[in-house]
């Protein structure tokens, strides 16, 4: 299967693990992914169906509107790739404008434009909700207008929701996959944790998120992929589920010495086989 990139610059994106997910993810007929992201494992699994949601409201509108007028909105966003918006002044008119109008379409158009010209591609809000990303002054951001077209392709078989991880757990049948691709757990108790949306994921949601999981695969009989990092705090989280460690290249600030490779854990609840 030939690999697809994101759209979007995604921070934690999977595009480079692709491979080992997709060996570790069970069959099925629909995969569930609660935290879609930048939905690499998306584009690079072969379900039938696919359930991909995520909290962040924007994010899951670009998803249905890309999905419902495809050739509009490329046409509409090409705009916004040319010198004219390549400056610090119009990204800051944008991101302003973004954070006033409620409507979903100029929201989707923004945020595309936003995440290509921002800074490091970052998602981040402040805590009215306003999106606070500064400038990211590239030289020419690339218009990702071939990943957008397979993505809209590949939409038709999905639904996007906006949902928390429990509702999207909620949604589970006989014949569902999950895939859970959280906020990655600290490296060190130290470590800042990460908050994405306006909402933060804490330790409790790391542990809630383990239980879900334990309680999919025992009591609907389906299966569960999480992936996060490799810490004695992890594998403890997951007891019970069987483990695969991948090497990741990773950029993790250690007195701004640049890449790390840190462990990456995929974690697989399996259904117990149904005694005779």
């Amino acid at each position: 299967m030939r690999k697809h990139r994101a759209f979007l610059k995604w921070a934690g994106g999977k595009y480079s693990l692709v491979d080992d997910i997709r060996r570790h993810l069970p069959e099925g007929n629909t995969l569930i992914e609660p935290f879609v992201g930048a939905g690499s494992v998306f584009l690079n699994t072969d379900y039938e169906h696919y359930i991909l949601a995520d909290i962040n409201p924007d994010l899951i509108n670009l998803y249905n509107i890309i999905k419902q007028t495809p050739l509009r909105f490329v046409a509409d966003a090409r705009v916004f790739f040319c010198q004219e918006y390549n400056q610090k002044e119009r990204y800051l008119d944008v991101r302003r404008e973004f954070n006033l109008t409620t409507d979903p379409y100029l929201r989707s158009l923004y945020f595309l434009y936003m995440n290509r010209h921002g800074f490091n591609g970052l998602c981040r809000y402040n805590k009215k909700g306003g999106f606070n990303v500064p400038f990211g002054s590239y030289k020419k951001p690339y218009f990702p207008e071939k990943e957008l077209a397979i993505f809209a392709e590949k939409a038709q078989r999905a639904e996007f929701v906006c949902e928390g991880y429990g509702e999207s757990f909620a949604r589970a049948t006989k014949g569902t996959v999950i895939y859970c691709d959280p906020p990655y757990a600290p490296l060190t108790a130290t470590a800042n944790f990460t908050t994405y949306a306006t909402n933060g994921f804490t330790l409790d949601d790391q542990a809630l998120l383990a239980e879900h999981a334990e309680q999919a695969s025992l009591a609907q009989g389906v299966p569960v992929l999480i992936s996060n990092h490799d810490t004695p705090y992890t594998r403890r989280l997951y007891r019970g589920a069987s483990f695969n460690v991948v090497k990741v290249k990773r950029t993790i600030s250690r007195n701004g010495n640049g890449r790390n490779k840190v462990d990456e854990l995929l974690a697989l609840f399996s259904p117990q086989p149904s005694t005779p």
